[in-house]
C-alpha cells in the first residue's frame, strides 16, 4: 500500500510553498516523503523534485512547436500526461516501494480539477497501483475576507471533490500574513444559519432563494470547515498532516505489521 497527498489549488495559493515546508518538516523529524513535480511550467524548485513530468514534457517546448498560448499548452501538457499513464508513470512509480509516501505537486488552473478529466485519471491510475489518495485542496487565506468570496471559495473546492471523489481536506494557507485573524475566525468552522443571514444582507433580495440553495449545497458536503496554516509554526504542519494522514490510513498497516510479529506478545 502506498499513500499520496494530491496538492490542488488555485494559482498562488501556496500549493509549492506547502511542498516545500512539508518536505522541510518530514525531513526534520526524521520521515520520509518523494515531492512529485506535476507542472510542465515550474522552474524553480524549493524540495528535492522525486518526480518531474517535465521529463515527459515541458510547456515551452508545446508553445514552441505548436503555437500555443499558456493555458492551453498546459492543458495539452497534462493530457499527454494522461495518454502516459500506462507508460511513463508506471515506470516511474515502480521506483517506489509499498509503504512510501508522495506528494504531487499540481498546477493552479482550476480546469484541471473541476471538469477536465485529466486529474480525475490520474488518481484513478494511482488507486489501480495500489495508493490510498488524499486530496488537499489549498485556498489563500487573504481570499477569505467576507461572505461572498468565501462561498465562491468552497464552490470551487466543492467542484473538485465531486470531480476527483476522493477524501478531501481544506487549508487555508499563507496565515503568517493574516494581521487580524478575528476576522477569519469566524470561517473556520460557521453556522450555516449566519452564513446565509450574512449572504442576504450583501446580496439583493431577489438572491435570497439562490443564496439559500448555495449555503443548503455547502452545508450538505460538510464543506464549510476549513484548517488553518501557519507555516512558520512547526504545530500547525503537523496538525494538518496528521489530519491528512488519517484519512488516507497512513501507518495504520504498519502499526499492525508489528504487533503481529512482536516477539514479547508471543511470550
Amino acid at each position: 500500500m502506498g499513500y499520496a497527498q494530491l496538492v490542488i489549488g488555485p494559482a498562488g495559493s501556496g500549493k509549492s510553498t506547502y511542498c516545500s515546508s512539508l518536505y522541510q518538516h518530514c525531513e526534520t523529524i526524521g520521515r520520509s516523503i518523494h515531492v512529485v513535480n506535476l507542472d510542465p511550467a515550474a522552474e524553480n524548485f524549493d524540495y528535492p523534485v522525486a518526480m518531474d513530468i517535465r521529463e515527459l514534457i515541458s510547456l515551452d517546448d508545446v508553445m514552441e512547436e505548436l503555437g500555443l498560448g499558456p493555458n492551453g499548452g498546459l492543458i495539452y501538457c497534462m493530457e499527454h500526461l494522461e495518454e502516459n499513464l500506462d507508460d511513463w508513470l508506471t515506470e516511474e512509480l515502480d521506483n517506489y516501494l509499498d509503504d512510501d509516501y508522495l506528494v504531487f505537486d499540481c498546477p493552479g488552473q482550476i480546469e484541471l480539477f473541476s471538469h477536465v478529466s485529466v486529474l480525475r485519471n490520474f488518481v484513478d491510475h494511482l488507486r489501480r497501483k495500489n495508493f490510498n489518495v488524499c486530496a488537499v485542496y489549498l485556498l489563500d487565506s487573504q481570499f477569505i475576507t467576507d461572505v461572498t468570496k468565501f462561498i465562491s471559495g468552497c464552490m470551487a473546492s466543492l467542484s473538485a471533490m465531486v470531480k476527483l471523489e476522493l477524501p478531501h481536506i481544506n487549508i487555508l494557507t499563507k496565515m503568517d500574513l493574516v494581521t487580524n485573524k478575528k476576522d477569519l475566525e469566524n470561517y473556520l468552522d460557521p453556522e450555516p444559519r449566519l452564513l446565509l443571514s450574512e449572504l442576504n444582507e450583501r446580496m439583493a433580495p431577489r438572491f435570497k432563494k439562490l443564496n439559500k440553495s448555495l449555503i443548503e449545497l455547502v452545508d450538505e458536503y460538510s464543506m464549510v470547515s476549513f484548517i488553518p496554516l501557519d507555516l512558520r509554526k512547526e504545530k500547525s504542519i503537523q496538525y494538518v498532516l496528521a489530519q491528512i494522514d488519517n484519512c488516507i490510513q497512513y501507518g495504520e498497516d504498519a502499526d499492525v505489521k508489528v504487533r503481529d510479529i512482536d516477539p514479547e506478545d508471543d511470550e
